[in-house]
């Protein structure tokens, strides 16, 4: 459990970085997929940054080395596995679904209608008194 822990908060770390990034880039005006790119690409080397470190500091404990040492090796084990499927997921599953939650956000922004938006043949009525 203490492993699982560990791994779901350093995933929630990376795909928060991710998301951050690419609601930066549509903001500049980038469409959903372009924008989940560069974010995917722009975090890339921090991201894996990141995992490498603590998979290198948790091979010591996966090990099992030392005295004791095979009581907290699944531990460890348990941290690399996580932390290597996170890091995958960051990097592929959270772009993938940012753009697509984002495309379909746009699509139906566009599907409604504008409220206070005169329709055209108001408009020129009103245009032509």
């Amino acid at each position: 459990m203490m492993g699982a822990i560990m791994c779901l908060g350093v995933a929630t770390a990376n795909s928060v970085l991710v998301v951050t990034f690419a609601r930066t880039h549509l903001q500049e005006g980038m469409d959903s997929v372009k924008a989940a790119w560069e974010a995917g690409t722009g975090r890339l080397r921090p991201v894996i940054m990141t995992a490498t470190a603590m998979i290198i500091g948790m091979l010591p404990m996966a090990l099992g080395l030392g005295e004791g040492g095979e009581q907290n090796a699944p531990l460890g084990r348990a941290v690399i596995g996580g932390l290597m499927l996170a890091t995958v997921a960051t990097l592929l599953f959270v772009p993938v679904v940012f753009s697509l939650l984002h495309r379909q956000a746009a699509d139906t922004a566009k599907a409604e209608p504008k409220e206070n938006v005169p329709s055209t043949e108001l408009s020129e009525a009103i245009h032509a008194t």
